[in-house]
């Protein structure tokens, strides 16, 4: 090939790469830590419903959850946004995005009290096999196998087919007992022309310590409360952890499937969907898994909608 065609061929693929970008994409970076916690799964001690009550002894245990930083890791930040997900571990950071984008989680293993192995392990979106971050004997590398006081770089892209709410987890030798404690999250990804919620609430349905919780909790008065205010755009991250199927349900609300009304979803383990709805329905209402068995040991929540109208957008 000629000096020329060679200038001209670099040219043209310089030219295809810029305009195959998105306009919009960008690199979301994120500093996330593995960090010990004494964890209780009913901090009120009390089932409201069935008028039972729990000492500490019944409900708090050591465990690993993911908690968000500052870069280097030199500061704790909320793992959601106030406004939407009340401020707790379980789960952990809300990871953003939208298509097109590129994520580079920075995570450092701070186990100094179990002193077991973690990773992060991603799914719905494109990565090299060093950042899978699951641990294969004899395969895998650093990535699935972050010891304490070690970090590792996770480099993720959001192609055309991540839009939507999906799960991340530890996936290290310790993947088992660190998920059943809480070590997982929500990765939220917008198409490229979808509007950002006003209200954006992650429920995470999983077995924890015996009992069957929503965001690391279980029973009325100690799962999450999540509010909105009528006219505002609320979106429901719904993912699950563990060994069983759910359901999840909210009171007084439809959404619409390919154009078909529901007001239930079943989803197992690992799966995950949002929901959407434009908020019409003052009150207070429950939210939960309809699996009777798992509504009665824990999987219930409140749901608030204030009559103060939100503001539309201009």
């Amino acid at each position: 090939m000629g000096r020329r065609a060679a200038l001209a061929l670099a040219a043209a693929t310089v030219l295809w790469a810029a305009a195959a970008a998105p306009a919009h994409a960008k690199v979301r970076r994120y500093w996330v830590g593995a960090v010990p916690v004494s964890w209780n799964v009913v901090p009120n001690g009390h089932d409201a419903i069935m008028h039972q009550t729990y000492s500490p002894a019944d409900t708090v245990f050591p465990t690993v959850v993911y908690q968000r930083f500052t870069a280097g890791w030199k500061r704790r930040l909320p793992n959601a946004p106030r406004a939407s997900q009340p401020n707790t571990a379980i789960p952990g950071p809300l990871l953003r995005a939208r298509v097109g984008d590129r994520i580079v989680v920075h995570f450092k293993n701070m186990d100094t009290v179990l002193k077991q192995p973690h990773s992060m392990h991603f799914h719905g979106v494109r990565y090299k096999p060093s950042s899978d971050g699951a641990f294969l004997p004899g395969f895998s590398g650093r990535d699935g196998d972050v010891k304490p006081g070690q970090t590792w770089t996770y480099r993720l892209r959001a192609g055309r087919r991540s839009a939507g709410v999906w799960p991340y987890h530890d996936h290290s030798p310790s993947m088992e007992g660190s998920i059943a404690g809480g070590l997982y999250g929500a990765l939220s990804i917008l198409g490229r022309d979808d509007r950002a919620p006003d209200r954006e609430f992650v429920v995470a349905f999983e077995t924890t310590h015996g009992f069957s919780t929503i965001d690391g909790r279980a029973f009325v008065g100690n799962t999450p409360v999540m509010k909105a205010r009528v006219g505002e755009l609320v979106q429901w991250d719904v993912i699950a952890l563990g060994s069983e199927h759910h359901t999840f349900h909210v009171h007084g609300h439809r959404w619409r499937e390919r154009g078909v009304p529901r007001d239930t979803k079943t989803l197992g383990p690992a799966e995950s969907f949002r929901i959407r709805w434009r908020e019409d329905a003052p009150g207070t209402w429950l939210y939960h898994c309809h699996v009777e068995q798992h509504m009665m040991h824990g999987m219930t929540g409140i749901y608030q909608v204030s009559r103060k109208a939100a503001r539309r957008p201009r």
